[in-house]
């Protein structure tokens, strides 16, 4: 019974180093599976498309839908909400490209 405390309290650090190479191995595997050429692109630029496009037009649907419950102020929400729409979109632009590293 004291064997096997002693086998998990080796601290050789050889499971850790099994670990991060398996990992590392998934990881360039994984990297290495992506849709390459036109069906790649495509991929990343619908992808990108639609991260930037969705909060852009749900800006503009909640901008107009305020504006029309508030009389005299015809398109200053929908204005404003588009711009942050818009702004929301490219920094998930960014975050996309920088997480995916293209």
């Amino acid at each position: 019974m004291n064997s096997s405390a002693s086998d998990g309290d080796r601290g050789d650090g050889s499971d850790d180093a099994r670990l991060r190479s398996a990992l590392g191995r998934q990881v360039r595997r994984w990297r290495a599976a992506r849709p390459a050429g036109v069906l790649g692109l495509l991929v990343t630029g619908g992808t990108a498309g639609l991260l930037l496009v969705v909060p852009l037009v749900f800006g503009a649907y909640l901008g107009r839908w305020i504006d029309e419950q508030s009389a005299g102020y015809s398109y200053r929400w929908t204005v404003n909400l588009i711009l942050l729409g818009l702004a929301l979109g490219v920094v998930n632009v960014v975050l996309f490209f920088r997480k995916h590293g293209e």
